[in-house]
């Protein structure tokens, strides 16, 4: 599901709501399975750089899976493509790998609720595709209930099964959109032919998604 809004309607909030790191709230949160395992793709990358990149992977894992969590930290770079870079520390990295590895500590720890907040955000489009790409591929081999932030409409048309509209403060929800393409066959005049047609629509809350 992508969440999509103008900047401060909640979008991040929400998310940190969702993943308990916000508790000013009144209401609930309600998930599917008690106690989820919860991964979270920050839109800075947010890694370490005194720790390498295995380590700042490995950090995630709970401290009793640490010494034995190798094998499934090393899949998971080697998946991202990162198995290279696994000993070299976050600064020498592209911000493209940065990200890369962001999503490896997301993956690690085998989540049941992914949290992803812009998480291609300042890409090149090129960079941030294949980014994409990778996500949709990592999703096929470990599935996982995602919430996905952002600003970009024709991203969430091609990464999404629903795509929720925040308006403006007070924040709430004022439209459910169903993408109704499988997700293997959203190709690029898909993804522009069904973002013209949400942007023609009457209703005046999908003018936030221009």
């Amino acid at each position: 599901m992508a969440l999509v809004g103008p900047s401060g309607c909640g979008k991040t909030t929400t998310l940190n709501i969702a993943a308990g790191l916000d508790r000013a709230f009144d209401g609930t949160v309600t998930y599917a399975e008690p106690n989820p395992v919860i991964g979270y793709v920050f839109q800075n990358p947010r890694l370490l750089p005194w720790r390498t990149v295995r380590q700042n992977v490995t950090l995630v894992l709970p401290k009793a899976r640490r010494n034995g969590g190798g094998g499934l930290v090393d899949e998971w770079l080697s998946a991202m493509g990162l198995s290279d870079v696994a000993d070299q520390f976050p600064t020498r990295l592209s911000v493209g790998m940065a990200r890369r590895v962001a999503l490896a500590r997301a993956f690690v720890v085998q989540p049941d609720l992914l949290l992803m907040d812009e998480p291609f955000v300042s890409l090149d489009e090129p960079t941030a595709q294949r980014l994409r790409a990778l996500l949709a591929a990592m999703l096929e081999r470990r599935p996982a209930t995602v919430l996905f932030v952002t600003h970009n409409l024709r991203e969430a048309i091609q990464l999404a099964d629903r795509i929720l509209v925040m308006a403006p403060g007070p924040t709430r929800v004022v439209a459910e959109v169903p993408v109704p393409v499988a997700r293997g066959m959203r190709d690029d005049a898909m993804v522009e032919a069904f973002r013209a047609e949400l942007l023609a629509r009457p209703d005046p809350v999908f003018r936030v998604l221009a």
